[in-house]
């Protein structure tokens, strides 16, 4: 009856494991098409994944964020605001605004980059 009950403990565990991996990759990022329209929108020229341009690198923004509650909240501000951003020589620019009207493109591009860590 004992090696029952631990099997039906392991089971459980299992399942609930099982359940956790589906529901948290199906939030997961689809780092092609982020890619993509970060090409597409020009985001590449001023941001690199590993190293920075005249932008911050996306790994360095993933970091900067990393641990925020309102990371993701942030980032689709940023992008969606058009405020200004500091240049290595100093001078300031509004953010590109993406030309895309897909939020749910701009929101996998925003989560694409914090994953990046």
């Amino acid at each position: 009856m004992k090696s029952i009950l631990i099997t039906g403990r392991v089971l459980a565990c299992i399942a609930a494991t099982a359940a956790f991996s589906i529901t948290a990759s199906s939030h997961a990022a689809d780092a092609t098409a982020a890619e993509k329209l970060a090409r597409q929108e020009g985001c590449l020229r001023c941001h690199g994944i590993d190293r920075g341009k005249d932008g911050p690198a996306y790994k360095e923004v993933a970091a900067k964020f990393k641990g925020k509650s309102d990371a993701e909240a942030r980032l689709l501000n940023h992008l969606s605001s058009g405020e200004k951003v500091k240049f290595p020589d100093g001078h300031q620019e509004e953010h590109k605004i993406p030309k895309t009207k897909d939020q749910d493109q701009i929101k996998n591009l925003v989560q694409w980059i914090l994953s990046l860590t």
